[in-house]
C-alpha cells in the first residue's frame, strides 16, 4: 500500500473509532448521565443480579423437546451472542458452549429472578456435582455473555471518577467559592487530558446515582419509574446504597469547600462507560481455592497525583479497596472449588451475604456482584457434616450439575471439543460410541418401589442400561414390550428421569467423566499407524481402561446389569455394529426398509376381510378374490401366531380399540404392534443376510483395489461405497474398518 493509501486507511479508521466512541456515550458529565437515567430508568438503575438476569433475557431462549419433556434453553449457554462469527470463531463457540444442563440453567434463572424480587443477591449460588461436570463451563458462559451484553446499548454500564483541573495559571488546584468560577451547567468531565491534573477513579465501580442524597435519589428514581411505567422496585444497591469510604470523603471535602453547592461538587464527576472483561478482571472474576485475600485496602494518599490536590483533600487519609471482590463489582465472582478452602478462610462470606458488605480494616466494602461457587460432591458431603453447616444453609442455594445422561448432549461435548483438535479423519459414530459408553457408566438401576404406578415401576425395573439410555435420549421403547406395556412406558419417560434424580446417589453423580473419555479419544487419535480414528480403536482403549483401579467408578461392584463397565464396552460395540449394518443395508439397495410395514399392512387387510368373510379386490387382476391364506399363514409363522383364529381376532380387537381412542387418525401399526413389526423386520433381513454380506465383502475388495470381482458385483459395490461416503460421512479407510468389523462379527 502506498503512503497515500495508508494515510487514507488510517484516517478512515480514526473516524470510525471516534464515531463509535461518541455513539457509545463513553464519557458523560453527571447531568448528561441523569438524562440517560430519565430516558431509560430501569436500564440504568440495575444491580448485578438484575443485570445478569437481563443479560440472559437479552440473548433469548428457545424450547428443547426431549422424550422427558420440553425444557427452556438460554442462547447465552450456546454462546450465540449476536456476533458475526468466522469459521474459527464458530469452532471455538462449539468448543466452549455448555452442552445440556437445561435444568441447571432454569434453576439459575429462577434464582436471579428471586434476587430481583428481593432487591439484592442475598445468597451464594453453589454449583455442585462430580469433577468434570461442566460447573466451570456454566460460569464461563455467563461471563462471556456478560462481556458481550456490556458492549450493547441495552447493557451499557457506567462508573464515575473525580476530575480535578489545573488552575488557570497552570499550577495546582485552588478551590474558590466565587460564584463566577463555574457556570451552573459547567462540568470538568470533558476537559482534555492536558488540563487535568488528577483523576481519582471509583475502584468499586459505584453507581453514579449514589452521589445524590438518598432522599433526592429515591424521589428521582420513583418519578422516573412512574413515567416509564416500570412496576418493579429499584434494587437496594441503588435505592438505599451509600458511597464507599474514599468517595464519601472526597464528596464531603468538596461539599465543604464549595459551601454546600452540590452542582459544583458534581462538576468534578466524569461518568465513564466500562465493559465487563474476564481477561482484565472487570466485573468477571474467578477466585481459586488457594489461600488468598479476596479484598483489602491500601492507602493512596501518597500517590503523586494526590499531592496536587488542595489541602482539604490531600490532608485526608484516603484508602482504596482492592482484590478479587473489588474487581468483580458490577458483575459476577466465581469461587472455584470453594469447599476446598478451610472454612475459616471464607467464613466472612456468611456475614457479607447477610449485610451486602465485607468488613475491611478501615471501612466496609459494599458488594454488588452475584457470587457463584462450585464444589464437587465429596467436599459438599463433608461440609454438610460440619457443625457450622446450618449457619450457612440459609445463605446458600444449591444447583446440582451431574454428568449428562442424554447420549446426544454428551456427544455434543466430544464433537465440539475433541474432533476439531484431531488432525485426521474421525470415523462416523466414533463420538457416539464414546458418549453411549460414558452415559451407560452413569446410569443406576431403577427401583420399582419409587414409582407411583406399580405397572410402570415393574416395566422400568426390567430395563437394561442400554434400553434405559435409548429411552431417555430418544424415547425408544423396547420392541419386546406388548402394546399396553409400551404405552405405559412411553407415557412415563419423565418419571423415569425423575426417579433417577431423586436419590442422593443420583444418576450422574458417578461414572466416566468427559475428561476421561476425552483422554481415551485423544489416545486413540495418537496412534499414527491408523489412517483414521475409528470406533474400534476407541473400544479397544475403553476395554483396557476398564482394567484400571485408580478411578472410583471403576471400583464399584456391578448392580445386576448396571455399573458393569467392561460389559458396556461389548454392548456398545454391538450397538455400533447394528448401525453399520443398517447403513450397509441402505447403501446396498438390497433392503427396502418399508417392506416389513407394507407386508404387515397387507396382512391386516387380508385378515380383516377373512374375519368378515368378504372378498378382497386384487389391483393386479382387477378382480375380487378370497383373502390370501398363504400370505396370512406365512406372516403368522414369522410372528409365532400358533392359533390363527385367536391371533387374528386379538389383532383386530386391538386395532378397533386403538381406533376408538384415536378417532379420525390412521392406525399407527409400528406404535401399536412394535414387537410384531420388529419380528417381520428381522425375518426380512435374515432372508437377505447372505446378499448383504456379499456386498459388504465386495466393498472391501473395491477399497483394496481387488480385480477379482465380477463386473456386476463390482459396480454394485462401487455404488454402495459412494453412498457410504456421500451420505453417511465415511472415507475409504473408515468404511473398510467398519465393514471389516461387521463382516468378521456377523457374516463369517
Amino acid at each position: 500500500m502506498s503512503d497515500g493509501g495508508l494515510k487514507a486507511a488510517l484516517e478512515t479508521i480514526r473516524r470510525e473509532v471516534k464515531t463509535r466512541f461518541e455513539s457509545q456515550k463513553r464519557v458523560l458529565s453527571f447531568r448528561e448521565y441523569l438524562e440517560l437515567v430519565q430516558a431509560h430508568p430501569r436500564r440504568h438503575t440495575r444491580d448485578a443480579a438484575r443485570y445478569l438476569k437481563d443479560c440472559m433475557d437479552f440473548f433469548g431462549s428457545y424450547d428443547v423437546s426431549k422424550p422427558t419433556g420440553t425444557f427452556k434453553r438460554w442462547r447465552l449457554f450456546d454462546l450465540e451472542l449476536g456476533r458475526h462469527d468466522s469459521g474459527r470463531q464458530v469452532e471455538l463457540r462449539l468448543r466452549d458452549r455448555l452442552a445440556g444442563h437445561e435444568a441447571a440453567q432454569a434453576a439459575f434463572y429462577r434464582i436471579m429472578d428471586g434476587f430481583e424480587r428481593e432487591g439484592r443477591a442475598n445468597r451464594l449460588v453453589l454449583l455442585h456435582g462430580p469433577n468434570g461436570s461442566a460447573k466451570s463451563t456454566f460460569v464461563a458462559c455467563l461471563m462471556r455473555g456478560l462481556e458481550a451484553y456490556s458492549e450493547t446499548e441495552e447493557g451499557a454500564l457506567y462508573r464515575f471518577s473525580w476530575i480535578f483541573p489545573r488552575s488557570r495559571e497552570g499550577g495546582g488546584i485552588g478551590f474558590t467559592t466565587a460564584s463566577d468560577e463555574l457556570g451552573e451547567a459547567d462540568s470538568f468531565a470533558h476537559l482534555p487530558e492536558e488540563r487535568i491534573i488528577a483523576k481519582l477513579q471509583s475502584s468499586v465501580r459505584e453507581h453514579p446515582l449514589l452521589l445524590l442524597p438518598r432522599d433526592v435519589r429515591q424521589q428521582l428514581i420513583t418519578s422516573a419509574y412512574e413515567r416509564a411505567g416500570v412496576v418493579e422496585a429499584a434494587p437496594d444497591w441503588v435505592w438505599a446504597g451509600q458511597l464507599a469510604r474514599k468517595n464519601q470523603q472526597i464528596f464531603q471535602a468538596l461539599l465543604t469547600a464549595y459551601r454546600g453547592d452540590l452542582d459544583r461538587v458534581l462538576a468534578h464527576i466524569q461518568v465513564e462507560r466500562f465493559y465487563i472483561s474476564r481477561r482484565y478482571r472487570i466485573g468477571a472474576v474467578t477466585i481459586g481455592p488457594q489461600m488468598s485475600v479476596d479484598a483489602s485496602e491500601r492507602q493512596i494518599t501518597a500517590d503523586r497525583s494526590i499531592e496536587s490536590l488542595p489541602a482539604s483533600l490531600s490532608a485526608l487519609m484516603l484508602f482504596e479497596p482492592y482484590g478479587e471482590l473489588v474487581d468483580a463489582s458490577g458483575g459476577i465472582v466465581e469461587f472455584s472449588d470453594l469447599l476446598k478452602r478451610p472454612l475459616e478462610a471464607w467464613k466472612y462470606l456468611l456475614l457479607a451475604i447477610e449485610t451486602g458488605e465485607v468488613s475491611l480494616q478501615m471501612s466496609n466494602l459494599p458488594i454488588n456482584a452475584v457470587m457463584v461457587a462450585s464444589s464437587n460432591e465429596l467436599h459438599l458431603s463433608a461440609f454438610r457434616q460440619h457443625p457450622e453447616y446450618n449457619s450457612f444453609r440459609g445463605r446458600i442455594v444449591r444447583i446440582r450439575m451431574g454428568y449428562l445422561i442424554d447420549v446426544h448432549r454428551e456427544r455434543e461435548i466430544y464433537d465440539g471439543q475433541i474432533v476439531p483438535q484431531i488432525p485426521k479423519h474421525v470415523a462416523p459414530h466414533t463420538t457416539y460410541v464414546a458418549a453411549l459408553w460414558a452415559v451407560l457408566t452413569r446410569l443406576r438401576r431403577p427401583d420399582a418401589s419409587h414409582f407411583a404406578s406399580s405397572e410402570l415401576g415393574t416395566i422400568v425395573a426390567s430395563l437394561t442400561p442400554l434400553e434405559k439410555a435409548e429411552l431417555l435420549a430418544d424415547g425408544v421403547v423396547p420392541a419386546r414390550f406388548d402394546a399396553d406395556q409400551a404405552k405405559i412406558l412411553a407415557s412415563g419417560v419423565a418419571e423415569v428421569l425423575e426417579e433417577g434424580a431423586t436419590a442422593s446417589d443420583y444418576e450422574g453423580i458417578s461414572g466416566a467423566s468427559p475428561r476421561e473419555v476425552r483422554m481415551l479419544l485423544l489416545d486413540a487419535a495418537a496412534d499414527f499407524k491408523d489412517p483414521c480414528v475409528s470406533p474400534i480403536a476407541l473400544l479397544n482403549r475403553m476395554a483396557e481402561f476398564c482394567e484400571r483401579d485408580d478411578y472410583e467408578f471403576l471400583k464399584a461392584q456391578p448392580d445386576g446389569p448396571y455399573r458393569d463397565h467392561r460389559a458396556f464396552v461389548d454392548q456398545v460395540r454391538e450397538r455400533w455394529l447394528d448401525i453399520v449394518e443398517s447403513e450397509l443395508r441402505a447403501a446396498s439397495g438390497l433392503i427396502d426398509e418399508a417392506s416389513p410395514m407394507t407386508l404387515f399392512d397387507r396382512y391386516v387387510n387380508h385378515v380383516s376381510h377373512w374375519v368378515k368373510k368378504e372378498r378382497i379386490y386384487n389391483p393386479v387382476t382387477g378382480k375380487d378374490e378370497d383373502p390370501d391364506l398363504d400370505l396370512m399363514k406365512s406372516v403368522e409363522q414369522k410372528l409365532d401366531g400358533d392359533d390363527a383364529q385367536e391371533f387374528r381376532n386379538e389383532l383386530l380387537s386391538a386395532i378397533a380399540a386403538w381406533a376408538i381412542d384415536h378417532p379420525d387418525q390412521e392406525v399407527d401399526y409400528e406404535t401399536l404392534f412394535p414387537h410384531y413389526i420388529e419380528r417381520l423386520r428381522q425375518a426380512y433381513f435374515a432372508e437377505r443376510q447372505s446378499q448383504v454380506g456379499e456386498i459388504g465383502r465386495a466393498i472391501i475388495a473395491v477399497i483394496d483395489e481387488d480385480d477379482g470381482l465380477e463386473t456386476g458385483l463390482r459396480e454394485a459395490a462401487q455404488q454402495a461405497l459412494q453412498v457410504l461416503i456421500g451420505v453417511y460421512g465415511y472415507q475409504r479407510a473408515s468404511a473398510k474398518v467398519a465393514l471389516g468389523a461387521l463382516i468378521d462379527a456377523r457374516y463369517d
